[in-house]
């Protein structure tokens, strides 16, 4: 009787061991045929739902604040009395240079006191001259003598011949073309004629002829003596 059981319970054992291996040949599968996570997807977590990341577009980019790029108002300082004053000195000075660079090596202005240099220029004018360049033959000039400034045209230049015969001037033998309607004369000359005109100086007569008082007294007028060509003649008698 033990022995009948004893072979029941061995059956029984040994078919729920066949049951237990055959089960795992059914329901698994092999190691090379079991899909594996691809790389750019994460493995998926049991009892986890996964979405993929949204894409950002244009419209649906996140709010962000906005910091700006204005760079920070600076205070302005407030001016004291004594910068007011430093800065109107210095724009003071700066003037004062520049107008005595203007009217030293630039320009002059001078006032005609008789009128040596009628008609074109008569007393009172104010005349403007100009400093820079070389005077030329014809040209009405400024000119220093005796202490005092005077008006005159050029004749002649440095090295020429000056002649002057039958109420008209010659230069280098060639009679001197000009608008002036006085006669020329030798009166009162105090050089000898014909007059050669030195170096560095221009021969110089006076528009009124009548009056003498120019290089046939005091001979050639030296350059550095000249103030410049007249450029521009204000009417203003009186002054």
């Amino acid at each position: 009787m033990l022995s009948d059981r004893f072979s029941v319970i061995l059956s029984a054992e040994w078919c729920v061991r066949i049951v237990e291996e055959s089960l795992p040949a059914i329901n698994h599968t092999p190691d090379s045929e079991q899909s594996a996570p691809q790389p750019d997807q994460p493995p998926r977590d049991s009892g986890q739902s996964t979405s993929l990341p949204e894409e950002h577009t244009p419209d649906s980019e996140p709010n962000i604040p906005e910091t700006g790029n204005r760079k920070p108002v600076k205070k302005k300082k407030k001016r004291t009395a004594a910068s007011y004053v430093r800065s109107f000195l210095i724009k003071i000075g700066v003037t004062a240079i520049a107008l005595w660079i203007l009217l030293s090596f630039i320009i002059g202005i001078f006032v005609c006191h008789d009128n040596n240099a009628y008609p074109m220029i008569k007393d009172g004018d104010l005349c403007i001259t100009l400093r820079l360049g070389s005077v030329s033959q014809g040209d009405e000039i400024v000119y220093r003598s005796d202490g005092s400034h005077r008006f005159g045209r050029v004749i002649a230049r440095s090295g020429d011949m000056v002649e002057i015969e039958a109420g008209s001037v010659t230069v280098n033998g060639y009679a001197f073309v000009e608008d002036t309607v006085y006669p020329t004369t030798k009166d009162g000359a105090q050089i000898t004629f014909p007059y050669q005109v030195p170096d560095d100086c221009v021969f110089v007569l006076n528009d009124y002829r009548e009056n003498s008082n120019d290089s046939r007294i005091c001979g050639g007028i030296p350059l550095s003596a000249v103030e410049g060509r007249v450029i521009f003649v204000l009417r203003r008698r009186g002054i």
